[in-house]
């Protein structure tokens, strides 16, 4: 579920204004906010996708796991710009009437601290825990404690998870400001360790990109693994693949086969975008933008990337302006025949046995898929076809040939 809308808010006391505005545009967040005092002066912005994977146990003594995205529509009551002193600035998000999270802000000398996160979820809600066995209301409270300085915003593009008793909570591509000064968002960000550790800047995106210059060294195939995203409706998102990544950093070849059975997979579904996201112990994550043309037709528009390599390193990188797997909306798109995505001249993507559908899903399963053309029973034309043209080309030099001759002799038989 992408909890999302546009609400406004008001707050006694404070005449405050809460805007909350989601994204349609590739690479949007699941949330967009922005709290205003009553001069209306920003004091609090912030940016950020997140979900919840819950696991719970049935009235049958098993374990379902279910997971809570954000999608719907969210309300944003109890959100608020506090002050210095008594009460500090506060995110409160309600999706609907089993679910609610907040995270409080703290402010000291020349910093500002995201303080805790709070998350309650009502396993009274019989259609997102069917059969539970144990009824009622679980909260679960993080202490986060991150000091950022004043004036700053804070930001964490790579997934970071908190984990207590049954409940992981999941945030990315985070961007947010406490205690905002004189009412202008910050451009200095303050950045999380996992984002600090990043060697290579995200470059500006180029249509065409370079071939590298060092061919990796050759390894087996990777094994195939099926991921699909869930937004609250069932399932919007399918897709199964074999994923090499190819990456050259400091001449120094890596070639990674990703493993689907340690690979963690989230993503959110919107009517004109789709995300696919990737993650597991040595890739931060592996994002797959999915976008809608023409209202009729869809393609890969964007893949970022965050790994850690070998050597200590991260490799970072992102191209929204590519173009591949292109396919009409209601169907899928299938390759089976190994096909590369050029993310740039330092980064391929090998993909094997590729299938995808990123909209218009149907009970789950794949809709008719359109092929690739590297797949399509006309390819072997293509060699006849020059075979034919060459052996017309043969017949007609020959024939010119004896025709040229023949005159010739013609001419000898006149004198």
């Amino acid at each position: 579920m992408v909890y999302r809308g546009l609400g406004f808010f008001p707050v006694p006391g404070l005449g405050l204004v809460l805007l909350c505005v989601v994204l349609g545009a590739i690479r949007s967040y699941a949330l967009e906010l922005n709290l205003t005092d009553s001069d209306k002066a920003t004091c609090l912005y912030a940016k950020w996708q997140m979900n919840f994977k819950i696991r719970y146990e049935t009235t049958s003594n098993h374990y379902k796991n279910v997971t809570i995205a954000d999608n719907g529509t969210a309300t944003y009551n109890g959100s608020i710009c506090g002050d210095d002193h008594q009460s500090g600035p506060k995110i409160a998000v309600q999706f609907g009437s089993s679910f609610s999270w907040s995270v409080n802000f703290t402010k000291e000398m020349a910093a500002y601290s995201i303080d805790s996160i709070l998350f309650s979820y009502n396993t009274n809600d019989s259609t997102t825990f069917p059969e539970a066995k144990d009824k009622g209301i679980v909260t679960v409270y993080e202490p986060v404690a991150i000091e950022i300085p004043l004036n700053n915003i804070f930001r964490c593009k790579s997934l970071s998870a908190l984990k207590k008793n049954d409940v992981v909570q999941q945030y990315w591509d985070i961007l947010v400001q406490a205690f905002v000064q004189n009412g202008t968002v910050s451009t200095k960000e303050f950045l999380c360790d996992k984002d600090k550790t990043s060697t290579t800047v995200a470059p500006v995106i180029h249509t065409t990109v370079p071939s590298p210059t060092v061919t990796p060294t050759p390894k087996g195939k990777p094994e195939v693994g099926t991921y699909s995203v869930n937004n609250g409706n069932g399932t919007c998102l399918l897709a199964t693949m074999g994923l090499q990544l190819n990456i050259t950093q400091d001449k120094a070849v890596s070639v990674i086969n990703i493993n689907p059975n340690t690979t963690d997979f989230t993503g959110s579904c919107r009517p004109q975008t789709a995300l696919l996201k990737l993650n597991s112990s040595n890739i931060n994550y592996l994002d797959f933008v999915f976008a809608v043309k023409n209202e009729n037709r869809f393609y890969l528009k964007e893949v970022s990337v965050s790994v850690n390599l070998g050597n200590g390193s991260v490799f970072s990188f992102v191209n929204s302006n590519l173009s591949y797997w292109d396919a009409p909306l209601g169907s899928s798109y299938m390759c089976n025949k190994e096909q590369t995505v050029s993310v740039s001249g330092t980064f391929q993507i090998n993909t094997f046995n590729l299938r995808v559908q990123p909209f218009n899903v149907m009970e789950g399963k794949y809709s008719t898929a359109e092929e690739c053309s590297a797949d399509s029973d006309l390819n072997f034309l293509i060699p006849v076809a020059v075979g034919v043209a060459l052996g017309f080309l043969i017949i007609v030099v020959f024939i010119s040939y004896m025709i040229g001759r023949r005159k010739s002799r013609t001419g000898y038989q006149s004198v």
